[in-house]
């Protein structure tokens, strides 16, 4: 079995990682997900949150996806996503305030409101949380 793969990290923008890697990690539409070289072709939804990388190095690394899909093939593994950063890229105090925000939205309960788009404003802003979250255990 090999000991890496190939990994590509997509944004409707821009690739923001490519690189060999030996581990892979992120929730699935169905829970977390652990990808390793071998794992088996797969195609899912992923939800808002951290994709953490393990390198060749041993190095690991965090990004967050907005959510989008998964894919993996022998030896390659790509995440495409609306919108990718690298961890050390989120603006945190903007992440916060969205949450707020959404949260406040949410609580006026207007009849105008949009609840999806508020609910899902809502899941972005703690998923970024989160990640900086994870970035935050990984360096200590």
């Amino acid at each position: 079995m090999p000991a890496t793969m190939q990994c590509h990290i997509v944004s409707a923008e821009e690739e923001i990682y490519a690189g060999r890697i030996a581990m892979l990690s992120v929730t699935g539409s169905v829970g977390e997900l652990g990808i390793l070289p071998g794992h088996a072709p797969l195609l899912t939804g992923i939800r808002p949150g951290a994709v953490r990388l393990r390198d060749e190095d041993g190095e690991e690394d965090v990004f967050f996806a907005s959510g989008g899909y998964l894919e993996v093939q022998p030896g390659i593994v790509t995440v495409l996503a609306d919108t990718a950063l690298r961890a050390d890229d989120i603006d945190e105090a903007a992440a916060l305030e969205a949450r707020q925000e959404a949260e406040r939205a949410l609580s006026e309960a207007a009849a105008e409101i949009d609840y999806g788009r508020v609910e899902a404003q809502l899941a972005a802003a703690t998923a970024q949380q989160r990640t900086l979250e994870e970035l935050r255990k990984l360096r200590r």
